[in-house]
Parts: C-alpha cells; sequence; structure tokens
C-alpha cells in the first residue's frame, strides 16, 4: 500500500531522532544513514494504518536492523586494518541528537562510545535507549524481546562496564579547552617537556587510518612515548603534505560534546583529535584520520563558522 504523505510526514518528523539512536547504535554516521533509510523502506512496505504507535514501531525496526549490523560489525572488525574508532561527529550535527541531560551527553561522547565497542549488541542498545533517550524499560523490554526486570539486569551490566573503562572523571568543557590549547602551543613548538606535563603518566595515543592513511597498529603508551608522538606529528615534513594533499590548517573546536583538533586542507578535514581530559591531565588522545569516516565531518564543516585556524601544520 503506497504511503500517504502524512505517512511520509510521519517518518520524517521521526528521522532525526532514529539516526541519533542508530549513530550512537552503530559509531557510525553512515552505517546509521543506511539503517535509517532502511527503515523507511521497511516503513514503505508496512501497512501503516495498522501501526497503532508509529514512533516505537520505526524504534523496534531500526534497533533490530543496528542489532544485526552490530553482530555483522564484530567479524568484519577481526580483519579491520589497525585500530578501530568511531567516526567522531562535529557539533552542531544532528545526528549527535539530545544533549540535555547529562546522561544524553555522556552517551555520544567520544570517550564512551569507544567504549561501548566492549558491551555486546543487548547492552549497548539497552543503554542507548535508556540513557540517551529515556525510554521506559517496558518499552525497552518489548524492542529487544526481553522482560522488563531482563532490560534493568542489561543496563546496570552496560553501566557497570562503561564505567569500568573511566578510572578517571572528566572536567568541564572551559578547563577542558583550555588544557587542550596549551597542549597544541606546545606540540606546534616541538617541546616535550611541556606535553609530558599536560598527560597523565598511562596516557595513550591511539589513530584510526582504515589502512586508508598510515596509523600505528598499536597505541602509544605512556606521557613520553605520547609527547615524543605529538611533537614529531606536528614537525614540518614533505612527505606528510604531499600525503594529505597541503599544509593543513589546525582549528580547536568541539566534537561530539567534547574538545576536538581538527586538521582542515583545501575544507577537507583530514583528521579530528578527541582528546579525553580529566583533572590529572589528558589521559587519551583519539585521532581520527580513516577519509571514509570524515566524509561528514567535512560536510558540516563547510556549513559551520569555525573561525581562524590556530596554525598551519607540517
Amino acid at each position: 500500500m503506497p504511503l500517504t504523505a502524512k505517512d511520509v510526514e510521519r517518518f520524517e518528523a521521526a528521522r532525526p531522532r532514529l539516526g541519533a539512536i542508530a549513530y550512537r547504535l552503530l559509531g557510525s554516521a553512515s552505517e546509521a544513514e543506511d539503517a535509517v533509510q532502511e527503515t523507511f523502506l521497511r516503513w514503505q512496505a508496512a501497512d501503516a494504518e495498522r501501526i497503532e504507535v508509529p514512533e516505537a514501531w520505526l524504534t523496534k525496526v531500526l534497533t533490530n536492523l543496528c542489532l544485526n549490523q552490530l553482530a555483522s560489525a564484530r567479524a568484519r572488525r577481526e580483519t579491520y586494518v589497525g585500530q578501530w574508532l568511531p567516526e567522531p561527529l562535529l557539533d552542531g550535527d544532528p545526528m549527535l541528537g539530545p544533549a540535555d541531560t547529562a546522561e544524553q551527553r555522556e552517551s555520544v561522547s567520544y570517550a564512551v562510545l569507544t567504549l561501548m565497542e566492549r558491551l555486546s549488541p543487548n547492552e549497548r542498545a539497552v543503554y542507548v535507549l535508556r540513557e540517551a533517550f529515556g525510554y521506559p524499560h517496558r518499552e525497552i523490554a518489548g524492542i529487544l524481546g526481553l522482560t522488563e526486570a531482563a532490560s534493568q539486569q542489561v543496563l546496570h551490566r552496560a553501566k557497570r562496564r562503561i564505567a569500568d573503562g573511566r578510572a578517571r572523571t572528566e572536567v568541564d568543557g572551559a578547563t577542558a579547552r583550555r588544557v587542550v590549547e596549551e597542549f597544541l602551543a606546545a606540540a606546534a613548538g616541538g617541546r616535550t617537556e611541556p606535553l609530558v606535563r599536560l598527560l597523565t603518566a598511562d596516557a595513550v595515543s591511539i589513530g584510526d587510518g582504515g589502512g586508508k592513511v598510515p596509523a600505528r597498529a598499536k597505541p602509544f603508551e605512556g606521557a613520553l612515548a605520547v609527547a615524543r608522538f605529538m611533537r614529531g606529528l606536528f614537525k614540518p615534513a614533505r612527505s606528510k603534505r604531499a600525503l594529505v594533499g597541503g599544509s593543513p590548517e589546525i582549528h580547536l573546536t568541539s566534537a561530539n560534546g567534547g574538545p576536538a583538533v581538527v586538521a582542515v586542507v583545501d575544507g577537507r578535514v583530514v583528521g579530528i583529535i578527541c582528546p579525553e581530559v580529566t583533572p590529572e591531565g589528558i589521559a587519551a588522545l583519539r585521532s581520527q584520520v580513516n577519509p571514509d569516516k570524515l566524509g561528514r565531518a567535512t560536510e558540516v564543516w563547510a556549513a559551520s563558522d569555525h573561525g581562524e585556524p590556530l596554525f598551519r601544520a607540517f
């Protein structure tokens, strides 16, 4: 039965929420868009007049599509070249979804998106639906085919596993930005000692090149190793300019609700570093340089007012 204009309007009204759910579940904007489009096709094939609560129906279809995707993603990531990191989204991207509560902001932070890779598909779904979108356990149980008590247990387990991976708390946004600004100034100046002072002793640096851009297969571990890597990253070299197509402009902006270092060449985002800033210093630097995971960021960047760069690298 063909969709009416009203049916299409209903779906389009739900699209932003569906996209935000799918992004949190999959950690990939492109895969989230595919899941939303497939949900639309299912909606198109359904008898919309017989669906009593369209929002609930759409959420259930989307979530189950994402669960299937997560199951196959685990197998694909076993053969992924190097480290796998989520696709970062620049602030202002509607796919980031709601950010009114601390739980909503945390659920889309880059650190938590990375930690959610430790969760089973069901744990991830319950965590996202409850923490980010406030679905009651009764509805979550219906979506996932669980009992309400089981949904509560799954959430408790998921929150504990995420908390175990976050031994430190993060600092407020203004403080984090100030620390990252200082860190960038030290890195650009080629000074190792101030970089070490701004890092925690057990700091790590992880890069995702996806086999498309050179990135170390194993993380750098320890303040000195991370500091030396970051100092070398901004050191001028013709080979680096050839790799990315020019000398990148370095901006300090926000992604996934936290400070982010964005490298741009001729309007194209070629890298995003998401620092995890704690009261003790920068505990992690997660760098996304896989071009397959930067296309959406480039689109958002082109449509935003981002001001002058801090400096040019290389």
